[in-house]
């Protein structure tokens, strides 16, 4: 049997009728058709703006458009304290930031190592390091130690 043109029709469920809109509380999308009741979704307004946010100032308006920080250039540095030096180090010792990290007194160098002055310090010790805090400094000069600064 030959196809014919009269006989071609749609498969079934292909096809569907067009939503009929604001005809009538019977119709089922009468009133409001189908928009809900307010809000700017329902005022014709069409797509909202994918930065807004309720009413909320929007992330691109609350971020800073200009100015600089110097926040990337700051420099971190690996913290010991006198008193941890006292405890593992002995007398007349040489400590280097190369030696704190073998002993795992600290993790990394990061920028440099920093020596503070918590803690009491009873013998003398030769201490090389980045920096030191005005304390640690008094401290370890007391009791006859050295400090020395690596650049």
């Amino acid at each position: 049997m030959p196809l014919k043109i009269e006989d071609l029709k749609p498969t079934p469920g292909s096809r569907q009728k067009s939503k009929r809109l604001g005809r009538g509380s019977g119709s089922g999308l009468g009133k409001t058709s189908g928009k809900g009741h307010k809000g700017e979704k329902a005022r014709g307004r069409g797509k909202i703006s994918k930065v807004f946010e309720g009413g909320q100032t929007n992330i691109i308006r609350r971020s800073p458009k200009y100015g600089f920080s110097n926040a990337t250039f700051k420099k971190t540095y690996s913290i010991v304290n006198v008193e941890t030096l006292e405890k593992y180090f002995g007398e007349n010792e040489e400590i280097t930031p190369e030696l704190l990290l073998e002993k795992k007194i600290i993790k990394k160098l990061n920028d440099g190592v920093k020596i503070l002055g918590k803690g009491e310090i009873t013998k003398p010790l030769v201490v090389k390091a980045n920096i030191f805090s005005k304390s640690a400094k008094e401290k370890i000069e007391a009791v006859g130690g050295k400090i020395e600064v690596i650049e």
